[in-house]
């Protein structure tokens, strides 16, 4: 069977853009500067960006690119006979899974969220009822799994069409439409009264914040997020790079990669921050930014019902691009395994994932006395915990010794391999920062995630 193949670059950033654009930017990204220092976090959180999140996407491509399979047979066309590196590429397929148990439960809550909206359900709400608003939502279990089911029927619809009729052509528009909703609700909340407190606050780096929170906490959170910003680590960036011709350079296309998940980061501070600042909202509440104090500020702005709807449809395509980009990988890989026709992968994928995914979205309400990790926690968060704490940073540490390694891949052919094309090569003394600072940055990323989680 002939492998499908991207049509476009365009596509391909896009798409790649998309897998990397998800919650952790528009939602995460905006509380954790909220939390730690507003611009000092922002300028620490880029030099990490280029300095892990950067190298270690063009590892993904570049493995993508030259086995030209899905991760779960990776390993096996690039790996020298007896190895066990391909270990690695079942554990990668099984973490997808894991993150798609949990990711569609909130990609179910936006889609829930924008039509709530759109209804003008929040409309003449006080602020405490518009909290009890999410409360209600996560105890119904009939629309947790109604919204999480839809979630996943569209992302198996779009994908069964094929790499280029399905996910690049409904790719581009989605993402060409948030880029769009997100620069006209930017440039609504950077001219609100009162919002340039929060402008200020957001992109002017303050060495007093840096201080006040602790230099080491902050330069560990910004160097965790630049990390988990990129979903590095479980090979759902390595199959794009296997949908790609040799007419690009890799580490130049994992800039640009780069620079458009930063860019919808920061353009989503620009949005939060003023609309907090205007409204005497605290910017750093912590998860409860989305779904309790954005409503409210929505609810207390001029037109703030087609806001609303407009800043919650463009969540839900930031929460899809995720999703249709995962769904891709996981297709791809059962195809690889089983040697089925997509068709086939699609819809046994779909009833899996529906009923993998119920028992999180069941986990807060008929389940919810499941508290895995301890009192007040559910299955979404051991799910999560699993995939962020664990699967994540030693996928990510596996793929990077794997190159730099004369038993593995070996440097030389990374090298080769990366560098054919047109754009940004890997130089010699880059060799250093692949082979020893990386992975030390890793192993410190996965340890201190571990330490916290458990303090």
């Amino acid at each position: 069977m002939e492998r499908e193949k991207l049509k476009s670059r365009l596509g391909f950033i896009l798409i790649s853009a998309g897998c990397a654009i998800g919650i952790g930017n528009v939602w995460k990204f905006p509380y954790m500067v909220g939390q730690y220092g507003g611009g000092i976090f922002v300028l620490i959180y880029l030099l990490f960006l280029l300095i892990l999140g950067v190298p270690a996407l063009s590892v993904e491509f570049t493995l993508g690119r030259a086995a030209k399979k899905s991760p779960a047979k990776l390993y096996q066309a690039l790996e020298k006979p007896g190895q066990k590196w391909h270990i690695h590429g079942y554990a990668a397929m099984a973490a997808n899974y894991l993150l798609m148990m949990f990711y569609t439960v909130v990609s179910g809550w936006m889609i829930q969220y924008f039509i709530m909206t759109v209804g003008g359900q929040f409309e003449g709400l006080s602020s405490a009822e518009v909290g009890a608003a999410f409360d209600q939502v996560c105890a119904n279990p009939v629309t947790m799994l109604l919204y999480m089911g839809i979630a996943i029927v569209i992302g198996f619809l779009v994908c069964g069409l094929g790499v280029q009729n399905g996910l690049e052509k409904v790719s581009k528009v989605m993402m060409s439409a948030l880029l769009i909703i997100m620069v006209v609700l930017a440039a609504n909340s950077a001219f609100l009264p009162g919002g340039k407190e929060g402008l200020i606050f957001y992109l002017k780096p303050d060495i007093g914040n840096l201080l006040e929170h602790g230099i080491i906490d902050v330069v560990l959170a910004a160097m965790n997020q630049a990390f988990f910003t990129l979903s590095i680590g479980i090979g759902s960036m390595a199959i794009f790079g296997s949908y790609i011709g040799r007419e690009r350079s890799l580490l130049g296309e994992s800039v640009n990669v780069s620079l458009l998940d930063t860019f919808v980061a920061l353009m989503s501070g620009v949005i939060i921050f003023p609309a907090c600042s205007a409204f005497g909202v605290d910017a750093g509440s912590g998860p409860k930014l989305l779904f309790v104090t954005l409503p409210n500020i929505f609810n207390n702005m001029p037109f703030g019902r087609v806001w609303g709807s407009l800043f919650f449809a463009f969540m839900t395509f930031a929460a899809m691009s995720t999703v249709f980009a995962v769904f891709e990988n996981i297709i791809s890989c059962t195809m690889d395994v089983f040697k089925i026709s997509r068709t086939k992968a699609c819809i046994i994928n779909c009833i899996l994932l529906l009923v993998l995914s119920a028992p999180c979205a069941l986990g807060f309400n008929l389940l919810s006395g499941i508290q895995p990790l301890g009192d007040g926690t559910n299955i979404m968060d051991l799910e999560d915990f699993l995939v962020s704490n664990i699967m994540l940073p030693l996928g990510a540490l596996v793929f990077i010794m794997f190159c730099v390694t004369k038993k593995g891949f070996g440097w030389q052919r990374f090298v080769e391999e990366a560098n054919q094309g047109k754009g940004l090569k890997i130089v010699k003394w880059m060799r250093w920062h692949y082979t020893f600072m990386l992975p030390t940055i890793i192993i410190i990323v996965f340890v201190m995630g571990l330490i916290n989680f458990f303090k």
